[in-house]
């Protein structure tokens, strides 16, 4: 099948790193993980900080009554902040094997957390890490293990699917998603071509899911069973996706020349690039 190339505008840049995308209430939110901020961004490129994170964000997600999650990386910790102070929401040093990382939050407040599993900064050897359920009381256990390099995550509409990243496996791998939030019945969901690797991603309306590849510079739509369909191409490391915009079409893309906090905080090139995406956003984040 021919696959469609889609071009990119650049909505805003001075970025550390970002991480995370979400759209969220009419504007997109990240997370700067190297300059230990969350930012809001309106539809013109306007941006405001919404919180500081000392052990750097990633992963956002929203309780049902409005609170928001977010991953606390290097102490691995899920914090809630409620407009006005950021606390503790879950402790998951003792489950995560590594710093968190990336998240979803489903539409009951429910978030599976991913973390790194090794020393990835320091060239440590691979090794396989926990997905992490944490019920919106806070209490935790692991959901899956064996995974290599848990990121991007998704949920299907109808809750019953969930499919992460395993960024180390070059793939994306679905479980059947229990009542009480339980993983079953895991699979391959879709290779990602030689060379690609997938890390942050979202799922539009017709079940197709955007991954980035930092590897490749891209991002690509692909459908399960693992045909691509969709490729925007970028100059830089395509880290994170997010549908949103107006009526959901909107494919914002963070990129950056490189993942070392100290680069990415003296150079300062990360940027959200903006393309048309054929179909609109579905499911969480």
């Amino acid at each position: 099948m021919l696959v469609t190339s889609m071009p990119t505008t650049r909505l805003a840049d001075g970025l550390c790193f970002g991480e995370g995308p979400r759209w969220h209430a009419g504007a997109l939110w990240l997370s700067d993980m190297h300059a230990h901020e969350v930012l809001r961004f309106t539809a013109d490129g306007s941006r405001t900080r919404v919180v500081g994170v000392e052990n750097r964000p990633s992963g956002l997600g929203w309780l049902p009554d409005g609170d928001l999650l977010v991953v606390s990386m290097t102490d691995r910790a899920l914090l809630r902040f409620d407009g006005s102070s950021l606390r503790l929401h879950a402790d998951l040093s003792s489950l995560a094997s590594f710093h968190c990382n990336d998240m979803v939050v489903d539409g009951h407040g429910r978030a599976y957390v991913g973390n790194f599993g090794f020393d990835f900064n320091a060239g440590a050897e691979p090794r396989p890490a926990e997905l992490v359920c944490v019920e919106p009381d806070g209490s935790a256990r692991i959901a899956a293990e064996e995974l290599m390099f848990p990121n991007g995550t998704v949920i299907t509409p109808d809750g019953r699917t969930l499919v992460v990243a395993e960024t180390f496996a070059a793939r994306l791998t679905a479980f059947d998603v229990a009542a009480n939030g339980d993983l079953s019945n895991r699979r391959v969901w879709a290779e990602l071509p030689r060379g690609a690797v997938p890390d942050g991603m979202c799922l539009d309306a017709e079940g197709g899911i955007w991954s980035a590849s930092p590897t490749t510079c891209e991002c690509i739509r692909q459908v399960e069973g693992g045909e691509i369909t969709h490729r925007v191409e970028v100059d830089q490391g395509a880290f994170a996706c997010m549908l949103g915009g107006e009526d959901g079409r909107t494919l914002y893309v963070l990129t950056a020349d490189s993942a070392d906090p100290d680069e990415c905080r003296t150079n300062r090139l990360g940027r959200i690039e903006t393309s048309r995406a054929p179909y609109p956003g579905a499911g969480w984040p």
